[in-house]
């Protein structure tokens, strides 16, 4: 498929993607959030200590405070990405306990810029839509690929969604990073 063809048939997937996300009403998106968060923790091989990138949502991405609740009162580390620049790879910042957050645009809360800048072992991502193979299909601008591939050692990916963010297929470029894991209200895949 030529570059064009993928960057048309990967919009349509957006738009697609992103009206199946919006149509889930506001009870249905706060079950959902509990319901993912608790296959987190019954299914997610993760070990005390291991460093957790999360992301606070934005828009109508499903609620991942539920899972960071949990995360933090259990004693996980946990970080929050930062975005740098547009076509910069995002840093992730150390967020401990009873510590504020910070407006950081796009609606999102980000630690404070002194907290330190860590590199996660686990990290939660956000999504548009995802297929049966675990490709991820972003908001477009490249960030966790581009992050991903300046890593010395990948994270264990877990991809965060509502189940009806399904699409029939993805088109997966090169430089698109599958997902370890995929979590929804429905339960738990893994692709590795």
């Amino acid at each position: 498929m030529a570059h064009t063809d993928l960057e048309t048939a990967k919009a349509e997937a957006r738009k697609q993607a992103m009206a199946q996300r919006a149509a889930l009403n506001s009870s249905e998106r706060a079950e959902a959030a509990k319901a993912a968060a608790e296959h987190f923790f019954q299914k997610v091989d993760l070990t005390e200590g291991q460093l957790v990138a999360a992301y606070w949502p934005i828009r109508d991405e499903i609620d991942a405070k539920p899972l960071l609740t949990r995360l933090m009162d259990s004693g996980q580390p946990v970080c929050l990405p930062v975005v740098m620049g547009r076509d910069e790879p995002l840093i992730f910042r150390l967020w401990e306990q009873d510590t504020p957050l910070y407006e950081a645009g796009f609606g999102t809360l980000v630690p404070a810029e002194s907290a330190p800048v860590v590199t996660p072992e686990f990290m939660i991502i956000p999504l548009l839509g995802f297929d049966k193979t675990g490709t991820r299909l972003g908001y477009g601008r490249g960030h966790y690929d581009r992050t991903i591939a300046t890593m010395e050692k990948k994270p264990v990916l877990v991809g965060y969604a509502f189940s009806a963010q399904e699409l029939e297929t993805i088109p997966r470029e090169p430089h698109d990073v599958p997902l370890d894991y995929l979590i929804t209200e429905t339960g738990v895949r893994l692709f590795y």
